[in-house]
């Protein structure tokens, strides 16, 4: 082996290094000030580096905030196949999503104000790296309502991408105060919540049905007052 040759490997891993320690500062300059308020001078101060020195990795501050969204991502989506591979029925791998997503949204709420408010509307995020990400991590919530369908576990006349939607829409409202820095978040309380409403309208009818259940008990009362009333 060359010398040359040797040392690429050396390089490439600080390179990557480097990269890791700028998005942590810039994860921490971001969440503290803000995207508008943070400065790369301060992310770059933070490091003990000047400023051109962040951009020789990162074209811009956006791209920055971008990058530090994206590396989020990758991190929530962590052992999603596996956990999900342990739960057996379709409700108890809905209540997992629902309460990893909260999980997510307690842990790191600045990163889920910065990617609602600085991210998500802009130009630049639909068709971007980041906007994969969010299709790949809300993929798995209609996996589990699809499979949940097939199975007959949940109704299957309800667009599934309309029930991925309520639960994600739902859980930004609820949890958009404690976004803002008001009040807690009660995450296993609020994923029971969650769960419950949903498969209470998307659970597919019991075989026979309750209403023919319902049918005969009310035949029988009407049996019993026609007995008791006097005969003509």
């Amino acid at each position: 082996m060359t010398r040359a040759a040797a040392r690429k490997p050396v390089v490439r891993l600080a390179r990557e290094q480097r990269v890791d320690e700028i998005l942590q500062a810039a994860r921490d300059v971001f969440c503290g000030k803000g995207y508008e308020a943070a400065a790369v001078a301060e992310i770059a101060a933070r490091m003990g580096v000047v400023e051109g020195t962040i951009y020789k990795y990162f074209a811009s501050k956006r791209e920055l905030l971008l990058k530090v969204l994206e590396h989020w991502y990758e991190e929530m989506f962590g052992d999603y196949a596996r956990d999900l591979a342990g739960v057996s029925d379709a409700r108890g791998r809905l209540r997992l999503l629902v309460w990893r997503h909260l999980r997510s949204i307690r842990d790191y709420p600045l990163l889920c104000r910065l990617m609602f408010r600085e991210v998500r509307s802009e130009q630049d995020y639909h068709g971007s790296e980041l906007h994969d990400l969010n299709r790949r991590y809300t993929q798995l919530l209609l996996d589990v309502v699809e499979g949940g369908m097939r199975s007959g576990e949940f109704r299957g006349d309800l667009p599934a991408t309309l029930l991925r939607d309520l639960v994600y829409g739902g859980i930004e409202h609820g949890t958009w105060n404690y976004i803002c820095g008001r009040g807690g978040l009660d995450i296993d309380a609020l994923a029971e919540q969650l769960t419950a409403v949903l498969c209470e309208g998307i659970s597919a009818p019991a075989q026979g049905g309750g209403l023919k259940q319902e049918m005969e008990r009310l035949s029988q009362i009407a049996s019993r007052i026609e007995e008791a009333l006097p005969k003509k």
